[in-house]
C-alpha cells in the first residue's frame, strides 16, 4: 500500500505533538539520520547561530615573483620536497600545504613573501 505525500502530511497533522516527536525519533533510528533541532520562532534569535571558527588553512602560491630560486628554497624548507619537486610546484603555482594551523600558515606565508612570492591563505 503506497501513500501519497498529501496523505502522509494529513496523517502527521492529525497526530499530537508527542506522537509526531516519537515518529521523528523512529525515522531517525530507521534511516540513521538526525533531524534538525526544531525552531521555536524565526527571527533574530534564529539568525544568531554560532559561527564555527576555521582551524585548518591552506597555503596557496599565487605568483613566484622575481626571485624564483629563493621561492624554491622556501618551498623546499616548508614541504621537505626535493629540488625538482619543489621547482615543479613553484612553476605550477597552487597549494603548497593543506590543513595547517593558523600560526603555521602565517609563518609559511611570511617566509614565502620574504622570498618574493605572492601567497594566499584560505
Amino acid at each position: 500500500m503506497s501513500l501519497s505525500n498529501d496523505q502522509i502530511v494529513e496523517a502527521v497533522a492529525a497526530k499530537s505533538l508527542m506522537e509526531v516527536m516519537e515518529l521523528v525519533k523512529a525515522i531517525e533510528e530507521k534511516f540513521g539520520v538526525s533531524a534538525a533541532a526544531p525552531v521555536a520562532a524565526a527571527g533574530p534569535a534564529a539568525a544568531a547561530a554560532p559561527v564555527e571558527e576555521q582551524t585548518e588553512f591552506n597555503v596557496i602560491l599565487k605568483a613566484t615573483g622575481e626571485k624564483k630560486v629563493e621561492v624554491i628554497k622556501a618551498v623546499r624548507a616548508i614541504t621537505g620536497l626535493g629540488l625538482k619537486e619543489a621547482k615543479d610546484l613553484v612553476e605550477a603555482t597552487g597549494t603548497i600545504k593543506e590543513a595547517v594551523s593558523k600560526d603555521d600558515a602565517a609563518k609559511m606565508k611570511k617566509d614565502l613573501e620574504a622570498a618574493g612570492a605572492t601567497v594566499e591563505v584560505k
